[in-house]
C-alpha cells in the first residue's frame, strides 16, 4: 500500500464501467427478448446463464420452509434485530403532506404518495446477501409501497440462498421469483405472463444488471448505477494502526475494483498501517482481491495538517468515510461530501454495512458530492398541490397572462383571461 504526498490530481474517482459493446448489445437482444415472449424468454435464459430448468419461478412457501431450517435459529434472531434497527432509523425519516392556506384563500401544498410497485433485485451467484434483502425492501416498506417484488438468480438446483430467502420473509416479502440478470430486469420493466411490471427498481447486480436497468430507465424508474465500494478513514496519531488496516481490508475484499484509502497528517501512522496491511493480507481468505484491490485503488496520503485532510476527504466525496481522531464530532460539521460518515473508533463500517441501521445503499465514485443514500425518499414521489381562489386569480391575471405572452405563449394567456370574460373583466 503505497503512501502519497498530496496532489491536485487527487481522485476517488475511476472510470465507471459501461460494458463492452458486444455486452450492450447483448442486453438490448436480452431485453428485447423477455419483452416480446415473456416467461418462456425468461426459462430459456434462466437455463441458459444459470443452468437451471424452471417451469415456475415463483418461490413457493416449501421453500421457504426449507431455507429455515437451514438457517440457525441465532442467525434468524440476528437478522431479525437487524430489521428492527433499520425499520426504527428509517421510520424518522417519513415525510408528510402538507397545505398552507393564504389570506386571498388560496391553498398551496405537497402531496406524498408512495409508489404503488417496486422490484428489489438481489445479487446471486456465489455469496449470498440478506442484507441487501433489508436494506432495500425496508425503506420502501416503510415509504408505503403497496406491492414490493424480489427477483434473485437461482443455483443450479433453481434455489435461492437460504439466508435470502429468511430475511425476505422476515420481512414479509412473499412475491419472490428465481429470476437473474437482465432477463429479470426486463421482467420487472415489461411484466411478463407470471411477473407484473413495477415502477421502480433497486437493488446491484452485475455489469449486465447495471446495463439494463441503465436501458429501462425512464419506462421505470431505478435507484442509481453503483460503482465498486469506496472507504475512507480520516485519521490521526490516536488511531490503532492495526484497527485502521482492518477496515481498510474490509472494503478490500469486496472487489478487485474496491477503493481503500487512508488520509492523515501523522506520518508515524501512516507507516505503521502500511505494515498492519501487509501483515492482515497474509491470513485474509479472499486475499487474492484485496491485494489486487490495495495494490491498483488503495493509498495512504499524508498530508500537512488535519485542516488539510479535512479538505481531502471533502475532494474525494467517498461512500463510506471513518472519521478516527480525538475528538471525531468536533470535525463532523466540517465533513461535507461523504455516503454515510462513521464517527470514532468504534464505529467500524461493517457495523453501517448490517446492523446499526441507517441504509448501506450509498452514492459511490465521489457522487456523494451531490447524491444521497437509498431511503424512505428513494420511494416516495410527490405532487404539488394549487388551489387558486377568485381574489387570488382576479390579482394576478394579468401578470401571469403578461409572462405568458413574454414567452409567445398567447393561448397561455387567454387560458387565465377567459375566467373573466362573462363578466367584462380583462
Amino acid at each position: 500500500m503505497d503512501i502519497r504526498k498530496v496532489t491536485s490530481e487527487l481522485s476517488l474517482k475511476r472510470k465507471i464501467d459501461n460494458g463492452t459493446g458486444e455486452q450492450r448489445e447483448a442486453v438490448i437482444s436480452i431485453l428485447a427478448d423477455v419483452e416480446k415472449r415473456g416467461d418462456q424468454a425468461l426459462r430459456a435464459y434462466t437455463k441458459k446463464f444459470d443452468g437451471a430448468l424452471l417451469e415456475d419461478f415463483r418461490v413457493s412457501e416449501e421453500e421457504i420452509k426449507r431455507a429455515y431450517e437451514q438457517i440457525e435459529e441465532s442467525i434468524v434472531n440476528i437478522i431479525t434485530e437487524a430489521a428492527e434497527n433499520i425499520r426504527d432509523y428509517h421510520e424518522r425519516m417519513k415525510s408528510q403532506s402538507w397545505i398552507v392556506t393564504k389570506p386571498d384563500g388560496t391553498m398551496l401544498g405537497q402531496q406524498v404518495t408512495p409508489l404503488d410497485a417496486v422490484g428489489v433485485y438481489v445479487p446471486g451467484g456465489t455469496a449470498a446477501y440478506p442484507s441487501s434483502v433489508l436494506m432495500n425492501v425496508i425503506p420502501a416498506q416503510v415509504a408505503g409501497v403497496g406491492r414490493i417484488v424480489m427477483t434473485s438468480p437461482p443455483n443450479e438446483k433453481g434455489e435461492l440462498p437460504a439466508g435470502v430467502l429468511v430475511a425476505a420473509n422476515e420481512l414479509g416479502v412473499d412475491e419472490i421469483y428465481k429470476v437473474g440478470g437482465a432477463q429479470a430486469v426486463g421482467a420487472l420493466a415489461y411484466g411478463t405472463e407470471t411477473i407484473a411490471p413495477v415502477d421502480k427498481i433497486v437493488g446491484p447486480g452485475n455489469i449486465f444488471v447495471a446495463l439494463a436497468k441503465r436501458e429501462v430507465f425512464g419506462l421505470v424508474d431505478i435507484d442509481a448505477i453503483a460503482g465498486p465500494s469506496e472507504i475512507v478513514i480520516l485519521a490521526d496519531e490516536s488511531a490503532h494502526p492495526d484497527e485502521v488496516a482492518a477496515d481498510l481490508l474490509s472494503q478490500a475484499e469486496h472487489d478487485r475494483l474496491a477503493s481503500s484509502i487512508l488520509v492523515t497528517h501523522s506520518e508515524e501512522l501512516a507507516y505503521r498501517v502500511q505494515k498492519e496491511v501487509e501483515q492482515q493480507l497474509k491470513t485474509l481468505p479472499r486475499r487474492d482481491i484485496a491485494l489486487a484491490s490495495i495494490e491498483n485503488y488503495g493509498a495512504i496520503y499524508v498530508t500537512e495538517s488535519l485542516e488539510e485532510s479535512v479538505n481531502i476527504v471533502n475532494k474525494l466525496a467517498p461512500e463510506h468515510l471513518e472519521v478516527v481522531t480525538k475528538d471525531p464530532y468536533n470535525l463532523l460539521g466540517q465533513i461535507r461530501h461523504a455516503g454515510a460518515i462513521f464517527l470514532g473508533r468504534y464505529s467500524s463500517e461493517p457495523v453501517g454495512d448490517y446492523f446499526a441501521g441507517p441504509n448501506h445503499v450509498l452514492p459511490t465514485n465521489g457522487t456523494a458530492a451531490f447524491s444521497s443514500p437509498l431511503s424512505v425518499e428513494s420511494f416516495v414521489k410527490k405532487s404539488s398541490i394549487i388551489s387558486y381562489s377568485e381574489k387570488a386569480l382576479i390579482e394576478n391575471a394579468s401578470k401571469i397572462a403578461a409572462f405568458a405572452r413574454l414567452e409567445g405563449l398567447e393561448a397561455h394567456a387567454r387560458a387565465v383571461e377567459s375566467r373573466f370574460k362573462s363578466k367584462g373583466e380583462n
